[in-house]
Order: C-alpha cells, then sequence, then structure tokens
C-alpha cells in the first residue's frame, strides 16, 4: 500500500448538500478498492489562483489515503469523468 494525498476542488454553483454528496462519492470511490482514508479535510470555498470553466471559486477537499495503484488509477478515471469536479491532484507521499 501507497500513501497519497488526493486533493480535489467541486463546483461552487452546487447545493451545499450536493457539494458533500460529491465529496462521499469520490470517497465510495477510494473505499470500494480498499483504500484506508487516514485523513480527510474540507478546505471550504477558496478563491482559485485563475478561472476555470468560468468559476472563480470552489470547494476545496483533501483525501490523505493508503491506497493500491489500482484504488489511485480509478480515482483518477473517475475524477475526469465526474462534471461536478473541476481540477484534481493526486501526489504520492514518500516516507
Amino acid at each position: 500500500m501507497n500513501k497519497y494525498e488526493i486533493m480535489f476542488i467541486v463546483r461552487p454553483d452546487l447545493e451545499e448538500a450536493d457539494i458533500k454528496k460529491v465529496a462521499e462519492e469520490m470517497k465510495k470511490v477510494l473505499t470500494s478498492k480498499k483504500a484506508k482514508i487516514v485523513e480527510e479535510k474540507a478546505m471550504g470555498q477558496r478563491e482559485l489562483a485563475y478561472e476555470i470553466n468560468k468559476h472563480n471559486t470552489g470547494y476545496y477537499y483533501l483525501f490523505v489515503v493508503e491506497a493500491s495503484k489500482e484504488a489511485e488509477q480509478e480515482f483518477n478515471r473517475v475524477a475526469r469523468i465526474n462534471e461536478n469536479l473541476l481540477r484534481h491532484l493526486i501526489v504520492k507521499v514518500e516516507e
């Protein structure tokens, strides 16, 4: 199992309940592939450095996970398809 930091930005024009639902769906993608969520942090709405899809803000989430390469790849695949995510970043943490 490798350790990853996964950050993603959810569109700000969704309702608060929908934003939390998107975060839960992304969490389920990881846990369905036997990944262990070590830390989960909702960082709230923040201003973006540049406009993405006509949005200047977004809701940031950070997951620190212990996961297999397969779980990381599945998260990446689903995040690319999900229209409610503006951006995502997966960083492998070297220990």
